[in-house]
């Protein structure tokens, strides 16, 4: 299998990585000056350069317009409809349980059982899932595929899956949408718009934004043409649902027809129907909330993670799952392969990159998933010592997140800070992948910032025709694009001319081109077996739910 003592040595310190070139990284002393031969292959994109201080905390007081009035208390049956619709049958008992003179006793004592009843029942639930007792802001933190939600000021990135586009979650709750061909840059605001935990571009559409937000889904549609730098919270359509907040995670269909949304505190997963307003609850029983939300690309297949040790994945014909219980702790992040039939995962605690396969048409018609029985061991990220020019290094721990290139060939890795690893800044990690006729993974290098950034978040351009383009929000509000030139499959008549391709690789290591890599023939290839030791005596194999 792979493992981080293959890996180049990191870059210099006070070098950022600009571009790959020939398979290796070439790092320059800024952004802002790159190479003379890098400059005619420069792409056209901002590099922006967000700092926190112009952006405001948001607020939690309510800035609307309620305290203008005077309080007037209103009935019981009125209050009651109001309590369901924000809070549910519990808002309603609290409602009933606490008013005066309105209602009959024997009702308000009825309601003072029945909320006992559910609060103890809550207290039940909360023990066998710890995170239910946790506010909204420290839900999404704990689950969000961003390090440092809480604190930093680029919270959450999102390619449009078509065009040079992309939108921006800032700290105050603000969404920025920078696009290549235009300098107007649309700021979107919105009463409900506190806590964004993921934003994602609808498919086949130019100007329909997803925004999951603490109490409600915000659908925004931008006018493409339109010149104001501020739109109308009127453009913005609300899907709420009883029990559905937070929302962390949402994933339109690649179709464009189903928008999929989850929360870490309700175990269904809904299916909106965005024209009418309505959603389908997919629901399990047996979970405490689902966490993150992917979509295959080909559409046919949804990978649901939840706060326990086990992850689903969900076949979008017939709506059925397979469940794959972890033996150590929670699926932390995942990302699918170009065609579908592949599932990179890590688990929370273990530093490993593990590999599901889902063999092509294999559940077809049966209304099944068609995953393989168990997972395959492809990389080890467990810390090691690395030689560098300056002295030894260690690098490794666990990773926080991973995105795939469209074309199957990078896979980048975000790693979790560690203390005993360079300060405890985070690392990302650059793999080289292949998915046909077998899956084979290679390191690349390593991607480092400017002196004192840290990496926070990570995404690949949707369609970018030279390669691969990776974009990198640093902890000092700057967004990167950093490309990685190569030839693929899908654009093989491509040859990037650089100046710089008889120079070093980034961190002046040694070439990686015949070190062993992964393969799924290789007999370095394991099971699943997340626990050390001797492994187990029976395989995990998935759980069919209908």
């Amino acid at each position: 299998m792979c493992s981080l003592g293959l890996f180049p040595p990191p870059p210099p310190m006070g070098q950022v990585t600009l571009y790959e070139h020939n398979n290796e990284l070439v790092t320059g002393s800024s952004y802002e000056s790159p190479p003379p031969d890098f400059r005619g292959q420069w792409i056209n994109l901002p590099v922006l350069h967000l700092t926190k201080d112009p952006l405001k905390t948001p607020g939690r007081l309510d800035h609307g317009t309620r305290t203008a009035f005077i309080h007037h208390r209103e009935q019981v049956w009125k209050r009651c409809i109001n309590a369901w619709r924000d809070v549910g049958l519990f808002g309603v008992l609290n409602e009933i349980a606490n008013s005066e003179e309105e209602v009959f006793e024997w009702v308000k004592t009825a309601s003072s059982w029945a909320l006992a009843l559910c609060r103890w029942a809550s207290s039940l639930h909360g023990s066998l899932f710890p995170h239910l007792s946790l506010r909204s802001e420290d839900l999404i933190a704990e689950f969000a595929q961003v390090t440092n939600w809480s604190s930093c000021c680029l919270r959450v990135f999102a390619w449009h899956p078509h065009t040079n586009k992309f939108a921006v979650a800032l700290l105050d709750d603000s969404i920025r949408v920078y696009n290549a061909n235009s300098t107007i840059v649309p700021s979107l605001k919105h009463r409900l718009q506190r806590n964004v935990a993921a934003l994602a571009w609808k498919p086949l559409s130019a100007s329909v934004l997803a925004v999951a937000c603490q109490s409600c889904i915000l659908i925004w549609t931008l006018d493409p043409t339109s010149l104001s730098t501020r739109p109308s919270s009127g453009c913005a359509q609300v899907l709420s649902h009883p029990g559905h907040t937070p929302v962390t995670s949402l994933a339109w269909a690649p179709s464009g027809g189903r928008l999929l949304s989850a929360s870490p505190v309700d175990a269904a997963i809904l299916v909106w129907d965005v024209s009418t307003e309505t959603c389908v609850p997919l629901p399990w029983f047996r979970g405490g909330g689902v966490t993150y939300l992917l979509w295959s690309p080909d559409g046919s297949k949804v990978l649901a993670t939840t706060p326990s040790a086990v992850f689903r994945v969900w076949e979008a014909q017939m709506w059925t799952c397979e469940r794959w219980p972890t033996l150590s702790g929670r699926c932390q992040t995942g990302c699918w392969s170009p065609d579908g039939n592949r599932l990179l995962f890590t688990v929370l605690g273990e530093p490993l990159i593990y590999s599901l396969s889902f063999p092509e048409h294999g559940g077809e018609g049966k209304g099944g998933v068609g995953g393989a029985k168990s997972a395959a061991i492809v990389a080890d990220l467990s810390e090691t010592t690395i030689q560098t020019p300056a002295g030894e290094q260690r690098l490794g721990g666990e990773a926080h997140s991973m995105v795939w290139d469209p074309s199957g060939e990078r896979l980048a890795v975000l790693m979790k800070g560690n203390p005993r690893v360079q300060d405890g800044t985070p690392v990302i990690l650059l793999f080289r992948t292949r998915n046909s006729p077998v899956f084979e993974l290679l390191p690349c290098g390593i991607i480092q910032g400017e002196p004192g950034a840290q990496a926070q978040l990570i995404a690949f351009h949707p369609s970018f025709s030279k390669g691969a383009l990776l974009s990198v929000c640093w902890s000092t509000g700057r967004i990167a694009h950093i490309p990685l030139y190569f030839v693929n499959a899908q654009f093989p008549r491509f040859s990037p001319v650089l100046g710089r391709a008889q120079e070093p690789p980034a961190g002046g290591g040694r070439a990686v081109h015949d070190v062993a890599l992964f393969t799924e023939t290789s007999p370095t290839s394991a099971p699943w077996d997340p626990l050390p030791g001797p492994p187990p005596a029976r395989t995990h194999s998935p759980q069919l739910h209908l």
